[in-house]
């Protein structure tokens, strides 16, 4: 008779899953994506390195499955943003704001995801990650040109553009330490409003967008 996996140990599999993730997120958000080798993501996890390679065969694999979670997560909070907002414009403003509030949280580990040189076995997935998180704001981006918000203009680069320009002034090495919350609202309404002045918006209701956009929740970028 084969062997069926109860419900009991598929949840176990899953959460011991879950742990080494959770482990290979610690060491990412401390030494960058470099850091994330079997061996010492095994000795976060406490566990064996053999039992790490049970669930990824490589360290390749553990890095893409980081990649992924991370991308989800933040896509997520951009979305309920958006979501939340009561027009395209402010939904642009709030995704906005929630990607670069979230990300001055855990700067060492966005900017690992989405920015820092990478190995080859990885550069797909970093590719699809970084153009996944940008294609929340063209949505938002291209709403607002269909409503009469936004001028007309290529959506796409307009929105790599912001990307871009969100991680260079906010999580990369060479940007400001933000320090305390206050700064880092600070930077973020600086970098928002910046970005909507740039996509067209007037001074005026770009400043009232950026007030409004609420601050992200406080659970981990």
């Amino acid at each position: 008779m084969p062997y069926r996996r109860t419900e009991r140990v598929i949840e176990r599999l899953a959460a011991r899953r879950d742990d080494i993730l959770a482990a290979a997120r610690t060491v990412a958000a401390a030494e960058g994506l470099a850091g994330v080798q079997i061996v010492p993501v095994a000795e976060r996890a406490g566990i064996a390195a053999g039992t790490v390679y049970r669930y990824f065969p490589a360290k390749a694999d553990l890095v893409a499955a980081l990649l992924a979670q991370v991308c989800e997560q933040e896509i997520a909070a951009m979305t309920k943003a958006a979501a939340a907002a009561p027009g395209p414009l402010s939904g642009l403003a709030a995704a906005m704001t929630a990607l670069a509030g979230r990300a001055l949280r855990q700067r060492r580990l966005v900017f690992a995801v989405l920015g820092e040189p990478i190995e080859p076995d990885n550069e797909a997935q970093r590719r699809a990650a970084r153009r996944a998180v940008a294609a929340v704001l063209e949505d938002r981006i291209r709403a607002a040109i269909a409503t009469g918000r936004l001028p007309e203009q290529d959506a796409r680069i307009a929105a790599d553009a912001i990307l871009g320009a969100l991680m260079e002034a906010l999580i990369a090495p060479s940007a400001a330490d933000t320090g305390d919350l206050a700064h880092q609202k600070d930077a973020v309404q600086a970098m928002v409003l910046l970005a909507l002045r740039a996509l067209g918006v007037v001074d005026a209701r770009a400043r009232g967008l950026v007030v409004q956009a609420p601050w992200p929740a406080g659970d981990a970028a």
